[in-house]
């Protein structure tokens, strides 16, 4: 692989090993040095870590449907209504009878190779649709390298996953029925295979699609029921609307801040130049450093060059959730030096139960490293 110079000498300096650089180094004064201790002290090198993929881990419970999983309704205050329909695909039109297949299958545990995952077990509605895991946990026990983003408003989202391997949600629905760290099975028609035994999908497959369950028409059901659960309805958006008693000061105050001098509205929207509150993320990719923290990612970056395809997708979502190789985000997919440990920009919205923040923060570190940022920032 060729790693421009400019980028390789920035990645190897931000990887300074105190133990063979200069006295600086080792005595933590040097910028890379400060921002190790600063982690440390605040818990962020521990969680980078993330799950041992080696541990196995006790099945839980798969979680159930429920309230929290019903489809949303687009007269709550603050969904855009126009970019929501414009959002459903004309190829997979909805159905109330669709959204209600996916729902099931959506829960459904015999659906993973050993019956002890569902989607619902990386994406339960009671936790905002996520694990609340700094990794996710697939079928017997395994570990991988990621945390589980929401699905709550990716309808709207330009690209799925963290390093956005794919862009629509049918797309998206079927890689981890397929890796094995996740659901585990073989082929996406060994999975429409095990549907076509039981008479209650055979009925459902063939009311909604008109023939027996096949691979395909699975992933059109999940992505439908999915593409029902945007989130909006807040005390923010009721201010937005007009209320301007919906949010006390101090949050009124946070706006103004996250808009001018934190300087937040510069990922976190999708213009910096107007002020946006649908899911307050630019849709795009970024590397904030952390990621390389106990990764030589140039290495990595060689390595994924000989051995990942781009454009090979199950190759690439083998390579995210099961090897290092995950650090390197974006890059795995577009292959370019600028992408390198760069990853989506998370939604904002319902980021104190969704702990979004991939798989290198958790929602016990994140109200103290927000108050961080912004005293720097401000």
């Amino acid at each position: 692989m060729k790693v421009s110079t400019n980028v390789k000498e920035r990645l190897e300096r931000d990887q300074c090993d105190s133990t063979t650089k200069g006295a600086d180094c080792r005595s933590g004064s040097c910028v890379s040095g400060r921002t190790d201790n600063w982690l440390v002290a605040n818990q962020i090198i521990p969680l980078v870590q993330g799950a041992d993929p080696q541990k196995k881990h006790a099945p839980t419970p798969i979680p159930q449907a429920g309230a929290l999983a019903a489809p949303k309704s687009e007269s709550q205050i603050g969904p855009p209504v126009a970019q929501t329909r414009a959002a459903i695909p004309a190829e997979n039109p909805q159905t109330p009878e669709k959204t209600s297949l996916g729902e099931k299958l959506f829960f459904y545990g015999r659906l993973s190779a050993d019956g002890t995952v569902a989607c619902s077990t990386c994406h339960d509605p009671a936790s905002a649709f996520t694990d609340g895991r700094p990794a996710s946990i697939g079928t017997k026990g395994r570990s991988g390298e990621r945390n589980a983003p929401t699905i709550l408003n990716a309808l709207y989202n330009k690209t799925q996953f963290w390093d956005g391997r794919v862009n629509r949600l049918e797309e998206q629905a079927a890689l981890p029925i397929t890796n094995p760290v996740e659901i585990g099975q073989p082929s996406l028609d060994a999975a429409g295979a095990r549907r076509a035994t039981i008479d209650e999908y055979k009925e459902s497959f063939r009311s909604v699609f008109g023939h027996p369950p096949n691979g395909p028409d699975h992933l059109r059901a999940i992505a439908s029921y999915e593409q029902t659960q945007f989130s909006f309805d807040s005390p923010f958006d009721h201010f937005i609307a007009g209320d301007k008693s919906a949010i006390d000061y101090s949050a009124k105050r946070g706006w103004e801040i996250f808009n001018t001098r934190s300087r937040c509205n510069k990922c976190h929207a999708l213009s910096d130049s107007k002020r946006d509150f649908t899911t307050f993320t630019d849709n795009d990719f970024h590397n904030i450093g952390i990621g390389i923290i106990r990764h030589n990612v140039v290495s990595l970056a060689c390595q994924a060059e000989k051995e990942i395809h781009s454009g090979d997708t199950a190759n690439i979502d083998r390579a995210a959730i099961q090897t290092d190789m995950s650090a390197l985000g974006r890059f795995l997919i577009t292959k370019k030096d600028s992408d390198t440990a760069s990853f989506k920009t998370p939604d904002l919205r319902n980021v104190l139960v969704t702990g979004s923040r991939i798989h290198i923060l958790t929602k016990t570190c994140s109200h103290s490293l927000l108050r961080r940022l912004i005293s720097m920032m401000s």
